[in-house]
């Protein structure tokens, strides 16, 4: 209190001063229409800007929060398309019966660590063994294929990107439904290549790749990419690059997918590879 008294005694005259300027302005407002509406024009532009600029930040600190409402949302969407489901549709006594069971789930996941300049790169999700999370499992975004879960613990799980050098996705050219294989060039992280297409298969750049079923991994018709270039045919197969349609490089939800029946089918698959060997 001291201090505040001594500070008032030093400035009294520029405290007075200040204070006579704020009436004098007041009244010169008040009593003139003029400089009354220039003031209130300015007072809305000054205000208006303090508002935006508060409503740009706190919008901007929200992102975090709405990115994963609407990662959420459309792992909900994606399970509802007819895609996703397993078609028992059956003629008995010339009785139609028809019933669609959910065969891939979505859990959305925030991409926590992720590389794209190695031979062999992997992400890292906030989400594991706990979340239902196990490997093998197909992981996409928005925009395509990210890749296939590799290890997973309680509260995290790792996947081997696109970008792998082992990673290798069932593919088919959305055309023509023929089928082939999916694998990273090495060196770009937008540019792949689609293997084991036959030689005669009609091709062109510009044609969009997506998922098989082949693999029990990924649902079919999520993109991979589109034919960037015919390269020179070979005696069976054709040499196709791609452009990958996931941004590796700006990666920040992903979702991960089930295959609820993959069980089933990979039980009978291996059995009759036994009965056939």
């Amino acid at each position: 209190m001291r201090n505040f008294i001594l500070l008032i005694r030093r400035y009294h005259f520029f405290i007075l001063f200040l204070i006579m300027q704020g009436l004098c302005f007041y009244l010169l407002v008040m009593n003139n229409s003029y400089q009354r509406s220039a003031y209130v024009t300015t007072s809305n532009y000054v205000v208006g800007t303090i508002y935006s600029g508060y409503s740009q930040l706190t919008d901007y600190l929200k992102l975090g929060i709405t990115n994963r409402q609407l990662a959420e949302e459309n792992a909900l969407l994606r399970q509802l398309d007819t895609a996703n489901y397993y078609d028992q549709h059956f003629h008995w006594n010339k009785e139609d019966d028809s019933l669609l069971i959910q065969q891939y789930e979505y859990l959305p996941a925030r991409v926590i660590n992720n590389s794209v300049n190695r031979i062999n790169n992997y992400l890292t999700l906030d989400k594991g063994s706990l979340h239902g999370i196990r490997p093998y499992m197909a992981v996409a975004c928005g925009s395509g294929v990210v890749g296939i879960v590799k290890d997973v613990s309680p509260h995290f799980s790792t996947v081997s990107s696109l970008l792998h050098s082992d990673t290798r996705i069932s593919s088919k050219i959305k055309s023509n439904d023929y089928f082939g294989t999916t694998v990273w060039s090495g060196n770009s992280p937008v540019i792949g290549q689609l293997r084991d297409i036959p030689s005669h298969a009609k091709v062109k750049v510009g044609d969009t790749i997506i998922t098989s079923t082949f693999s029990g991994i990924f649902p079919r018709g999520i993109v991979i990419g589109k034919i960037l270039e015919l390269g020179n045919s070979g005696d069976s197969f054709k040499d196709i690059k791609i452009k990958f349609s996931t941004d590796f490089q700006n990666l920040s939800y992903v979702y991960v997918i089930r295959n609820i029946l993959k069980e089933e089918r990979d039980s009978l698959e291996a059995k009759t590879t036994t009965h056939a060997d």
